[in-house]
């Protein structure tokens, strides 16, 4: 049972719709795998044994929904009713969701079985998961080393074959930067693509997705997630009629794809297997009938760092606020880790006119970004700069937090600026480095135009599979 939970998730769908295996043996395995790996991987910060098998137990074979009988885990800052909802902090107590997010419900309606809330970094601050509360989260390529973050646990729980999919958001790189760390498939939508009610207020940088294996999977969940619910303030123009999923089967044409290696944080310095895996990517990009050019970066000259702080500590402080009203009480240094706590002070010594100047100048920046970059259809770069961290290294407990947030940049300083401009992204785990870790590669495309950067994906994926690829036995034990 255990090489199922390799598959895809539209694979296990079709199995559980015919009957050659139940939602409930599924559903167990995948259990099982969580319990058996937990103490060496530590993803979840709550597993759902008893709702998971329940909703198994009630799904039967011929259920028409995409996902039916599928295991899925939901990252730790989005409701699912009945479950913990804790932000990764110590703050939140032990308040239980009392309602489902909409893209929870999405979830449930295709079908989908939620085994649990995975870890994440506290308030999704930072591009590692190390929260103090659950403590480390490993990569199962190497568990001396961060799966990435903030979506680290749905990237540690799918690389590790705890799930074959689970969700993530990413509001500077959460869900490309763990998916490049673990070798899988991350799609930042575009902005306002996924709904985030009914609790959550629009946001200019995050988008919610998965994490998978392969790009139909993403696809096709993104099918199920796209759109905007009744009441949303904004939202994306309607995906395209014929739906993701088919258009990865589209071919994409001769696209104009350019491509830089230059960070957008103009102290980075990008090692020499990330910058490889570019070049190496725009070869093979042009092998299959693509234009492709080095260009400049359109970041040049920018310092964007101190207005992504002043838009970025108002959502985190939001959070800290909200924490404290949801156990009736004051936040106190305490209550949050050192990071955490310099930000919500950041926050709230920040008077309204200068978060509002550095909101309208990131709109400004974004705007031109995109009309420098319309000539292409897609632009790619590395995702990290770094090959991953190893564990300890960067967490929201040093004494230095801003020195250790600046270095968190340098980590990762080619996922945060596509945040700014609201364009979709994909990380693609096309290569494997000497060290044995996945290197990936980041797509960038045009506004709300997620097909193109999927379809170009599924071209690439053919081309260097990536599915089979897994952790090294040595590391994880074998499903």
């Amino acid at each position: 049972m255990s090489d199922l939970l390799l598959r895809s998730a539209t694979e296990l769908a079709t199995l559980v719709r015919a009957g050659d295996v139940s939602a409930r043996e599924l559903v167990e395995a995948s259990l099982r795998r969580i319990d058996d790996l937990e103490p060496k991987i530590n993803a979840f910060a709550h597993v759902a044994h008893e709702s998971a098998l329940a909703a198994a137990a009630a799904i039967d074979p011929g259920d028409s929904r995409p996902f039916a009988g599928v295991p899925i885990a939901i990252k730790d800052n989005r409701a699912v009713s009945g479950m913990p909802l804790t932000m990764g902090s110590d703050l939140f107590g032990e308040f239980v969701a009392g309602r489902d997010a909409y893209l929870v419900r999405r979830l449930r309606d295709a079908g989908f079985v939620i085994v649990g809330k995975t870890s994440m970094p506290e308030m999704g601050i930072l591009p590692t998961t190390e929260p103090r509360r659950f403590g480390p989260t490993r990569n199962p390529w190497d568990t001396d080393r961060t799966p990435g973050g903030s979506s680290g646990g749905a990237a540690a729980a799918v690389a590790a074959g705890m799930v074959p999919v689970a969700h993530g958001n990413d509001g500077g790189g959460s869900i490309r930067i763990p998916a490049a760390c673990c070798g899988l498939v991350g799609l930042k939508p575009a902005r306002g693509r996924v709904s985030v009610g009914p609790d959550g207020g629009e946001s200019f940088l995050v988008c919610d997705g998965v994490l998978t294996r392969s790009v139909k999977d993403t696809a096709s969940v993104l099918d199920v997630l796209a759109g905007p619910e009744l009441g949303d303030a904004s939202w994306a123009p309607p995906p395209p009629a014929a739906g993701y999923a088919a258009l990865t089967e589209v071919d994409p044409g001769r696209l104009r794809i350019g491509y830089t290696v230059t960070p957008a944080l103009e102290d980075a310095t990008v090692d020499a297997v990330s910058e490889r895996a570019a070049t190496d990517a725009a070869a093979l990009l042009e092998s299959l009938g693509h234009h492709v050019q080095e260009i400049p970066p359109p970041w040049a000259g920018l310092d964007l760092l101190p207005d992504f702080v002043r838009a970025f500590a108002p959502l985190v402080s939001f959070t800290v606020w909200l924490g404290g009203r949801l156990v009736g009480r004051e936040p106190t240094a305490d209550d949050v880790e050192p990071l955490t706590w310099m930000l919500w002070k950041h926050a709230l010594d920040q008077d309204t006119i200068k978060y509002l100047v550095a909101q309208y100048r990131l709109e400004t920046v974004a705007r031109s970004m995109v009309q420098e970059l319309a000539e292409f259809d897609v632009v790619l770069t590395p995702v990290l700069a770094q090959r991953p961290v190893p564990v300890g290294e960067m967490n929201g407990l040093d004494p230095d937090p801003m020195g250790k947030f600046r270095k968190s940049g340098h980590f990762t300083p080619f996922t945060a600026v596509f945040n700014v401009t609201g364009q979709p992204a994909i990380s693609l785990p096309l290569y494997q480095g000497d060290d044995g870790l996945p290197v990936a590669v980041q797509l960038v495309g045009p506004p709300a135009r997620e097909e193109v950067l999927l379809g170009l994906a599924t071209q690439l994926e053919r081309a260097l599979p990536w599915a089979e690829r897994l952790p090294p036995p040595e590391r994880l034990p074998p499903l």
